[in-house]
């Protein structure tokens, strides 16, 4: 894999990647000509027992732009530049303008009924292509692989900032689930704590873990597979599933058949293999009915504080 990072105008950061060499002279373009202003912050839910994320400048966010506007496109005219430039490379990943969490964020409100904090994560928004009428469904599969590789790459990275703990690569596909850009592209959320799903599947992982010495996940998938009626793919390295404990219609999850903790951990045999099972399953989905499927697609993996965890299996919840 190959990776150039460049520097938006407005200090915001842009990393592209390619599975060939990306040439030079490639400049970083910016639709905002001002510095990134982004200051949510956190207010604890004592009902809940978690955190809610408040980011009131998002309401300026772009929403639904028509396709000459679209600023996931490359830039075609200098005088009006979108976030990405012209150029031979593959996948984009940049800074989201509109981040619900921000490094640099400070100073929360202080208020007399519930504890408050500086959202001090990460938000970045992933180009899957630079064909704005493709979908993930419609790449091929050495750019699926490519975009493990990269999500591998920003959980490293952005994991390796010493308050991140989690870090969540998902896209949501469709105006049904709230999708506000329809160019193909997804998220990642780098948290300053374990959020609460993920946090409560790793105590279930870790206290099975604890009792048997195995991946509960893993256990899951290879009883699905000796079951067989719910199985959407299958090979000896990877696995996409209806559970048995769907709560959602047409929910499938898709992982690696052996242990593997995150993407980084992926191996040669395993990476090639989940992404067929992700293209099988995208392709089931899109088949199904005579438009294009709504979905939100979320990858759970270990916590980024630098354990083994063993218990932790890296798999994606349709």
């Amino acid at each position: 894999m190959h990776s150039k990072e460049l520097i938006k105008p407005d200090g915001r950061h842009l990393t592209l990647y390619s599975n060939q060499p990306i040439p030079d002279g490639l400049i970083a373009p910016s639709p905002f000509p001002d510095p990134m202003n982004a200051n949510p912050h956190l207010r604890w839910h004592p009902l809940r027992g978690e955190w809610v994320t408040y980011a009131g400048f998002r309401q300026n966010r772009t929403f639904q732009p028509p396709p000459q506007y679209n600023p996931l496109a490359v830039t075609t005219d200098p005088a009006n530049p979108t976030e990405l430039p012209q150029g031979d490379y593959e996948v984009a990943v940049f800074d989201n303008r509109f981040p619900s969490l921000a490094l640099e964020s400070h100073d929360p409100p202080a208020l007399s009924t519930v504890p408050t904090a500086p959202a001090n994560g990460h938000c970045e928004v992933v180009v899957f292509t630079q064909d704005p009428n493709a979908a993930l469904v419609h790449l091929p599969l050495s750019r699926i692989e490519l975009l493990f590789k990269v999500w591998a790459d920003r959980t490293t990275r952005i994991g390796g900032t010493h308050h991140i703990q989690y870090v969540l690569p998902f896209e949501n596909r469709g105006s049904e689930v709230g999708v506000t850009l329809h160019h193909p592209h997804g998220q990642i959320y780098a948290y300053p704590f374990v959020p609460q799903v993920p946090e409560r599947m790793l105590a279930q992982e870790r206290e099975y873990y604890l009792q048997h010495g195995t991946s509960l996940l893993c256990d899951m998938a290879s009883k699905e597979a000796e079951d067989g009626r719910r199985v959407l793919y299958q090979d000896e390295h990877a696995i996409a599933f209806v559970p048995a404990c769907a709560r959602y219609p047409y929910e499938v999850w898709v992982m690696p058949t052996a242990p593997c903790k995150d993407f980084a951990s992926l191996s040669d045999e395993q990476r090639p293999a989940l992404a067929r099972a992700l293209k099988t399953v995208l392709l089931k989905y899109e088949k199904m009915w005579d438009r294009p499927f709504p979905y939100l697609m979320a990858w759970y993996q270990a916590p980024t504080d630098g354990a083994g965890h063993p218990e932790t299996q890296l798999h994606a919840q349709f």
